[in-house]
């Protein structure tokens, strides 16, 4: 199992491709297109927002959980676009379970983080938040419904009656912004995207598109793992975006960590034999929330330009700080992690002196080691900062332990004794062959 160990972007697309090529299976288990991973083959480059990223291997079946939210117009336009990339996209396959993204639901996200104004969560407005509040309300609509007109028509119907008084005080504050010189676009057309019969026609065209993609995942997971092969199961975003364990209220809509991978894909717990946390050798975050290591000076600035900062998803700059252990011990103990991998090693090289969190301080003098349960605290939190030597040879060649500077490794030795879980993967450089293993996968 793969699953951020920060506030997502660590690199898991790169490590499940990695991964992947050892594996018979791969799922993804939880959100939507509010993720992104990034992947550099041979040079070509290659995104993905839905579809797990061992599709890169042609016919292997890769499959999108019961636990994710679908965005079908998403998905077709990600299909299409590997296709274009000579992909063989025959290996996937889609849960007839998983939820879907309607348009209604867009509308809700954007009109969500407009009336908070200065106090906004950061979503990425992609529907993903009201599609899964529609999923808990026994109001969502599912991949398999896209198959049946009767029933998807009364679905829709259904989900749209308690927003008709939403929509309404929509259409009220969007004529009040436009008044006002506000950018209403992700407003506009209120009417056309709520038009009951439009939504029906639209959705049925995507599941005729999708249908030879819909699956039993659970099934196909659970017969893989009877014949003693292996699944790999991916998770988007990170353990501190998690909807309960996050820095709430500043959080992603879903369960990033480890255990609900077991929901989220259909498979019991005793299946699970390995954790790997993914991890940047630094730490960043998209959006607004609490960052006790952020670093808004020259050098934060660097950091971003050197590791490439951009967000895969929405295009937004990524804030970046020193490494956090004490938000990464919190994450270990979590998702009861058994490896770590570490990646963007590289960006550290001639940075001078490197700095790591190991606890936080309270401005009332309190002293944390361990992650606090308290919001108020994480807001006000100073970083406690431990220094080690920096190197400043570039390492995007090195392939073992042995080829990387001395302070290089004893910074990997400090990560792994502070955390309690070895690194075994280290990532020098964006390419594919730019790791280091220190300790292969058993699989």
């Amino acid at each position: 199992m793969i699953v951020g160990a920060q506030w997502g972007d660590e690199g898991k697309g790169k490590v499940t491709d990695l991964l992947a090529e050892r594996a018979d299976m791969v799922i993804r288990f939880q959100g939507g297109n509010n993720a992104g991973h990034t992947i550099v083959r041979d040079g070509e480059t290659f995104k993905f927002h839905l579809i797990p990223s061992g599709i890169l291997y042609p016919g292997k079946p890769c499959a999108i959980g019961n636990g994710v939210v679908l965005d079908p117009g998403v998905l077709i336009g990600e299909i299409e676009g590997l296709k274009g990339q000579g992909v063989d996209v025959s290996g996937l396959k889609i849960s007839a379970n998983a939820h879907l993204i309607m348009p209604y639901h867009l509308l809700l996200d954007t009109a969500g983080e407009l009336r908070l104004g200065k106090l906004e969560i950061g979503t990425t407005r992609r529907g993903i938040g009201p599609a899964y509040a529609d999923k808990a309300s026994r109001l969502g609509i599912r991949v398999q419904d896209m198959l049946d007109p009767k029933i998807l028509r009364q679905k829709i119907m259904a989900a749209l009656e308690p927003k008709r008084q939403i929509f309404q005080e929509l259409e009220v504050q969007r004529k009040r912004m436009r008044d006002e010189g506000v950018d209403t676009a992700g407003l506009d057309d209120l009417d056309a995207r709520v038009d009951l019969h439009a939504m029906t026609e639209e959705y049925l065209t995507y599941g005729h598109q999708l249908e030879p993609y819909i699956a039993d995942t659970s099934r196909l997971c659970w017969e893989t793992l009877d014949r003693n092969a292996t699944v790999l199961f991916e998770g988007a975003q990170g353990t501190m975006l998690d909807l309960d364990h996050g820095t709430y209220p500043f959080v992603t809509s879903s369960n990033p960590v480890a255990g609900a991978a077991c929901v989220g894909a259909g498979v019991g717990p005793k299946d699970i034999d390995e954790v790997w946390g993914i991890a940047k050798a630094y730490s960043t975050r998209v959006g607004a929330g609490p960052f006790p290591t952020e670093l808004t000076d020259d050098l934060g600035e660097l950091l971003q330009q050197r590791g490439g900062e951009v967000g895969t998803t929405t295009g937004r700059s990524r804030r970046c700080g020193w490494l956090d252990l004490v938000a990464l011990r919190y994450a270990v103990r979590l998702n009861g992690m058994t490896a770590l991998a570490l990646t963007k090693l590289d960006v550290l090289a001639g940075v001078g002196p490197i700095k790591v969190c190991t606890r936080y301080r309270h401005p009332d003098g309190a002293v944390f080691d361990d992650f606090p349960y308290h919001q108020s605290i994480i807001h006000s939190a100073e970083p406690e900062y431990e220094e080690v030597p920096g190197f400043d040879e570039e390492i995007g060649e090195c392939r073992s332990l042995e080829e990387l500077p001395l302070a290089a490794r004893d910074y990997l030795d400090l990560i792994a004794d502070r955390t309690g879980v070895p690194v075994a993967l280290v990532g020098v450089g964006p390419g594919r062959d730019q790791i280091i293993w220190t300790r292969p996968p058993a699989i």
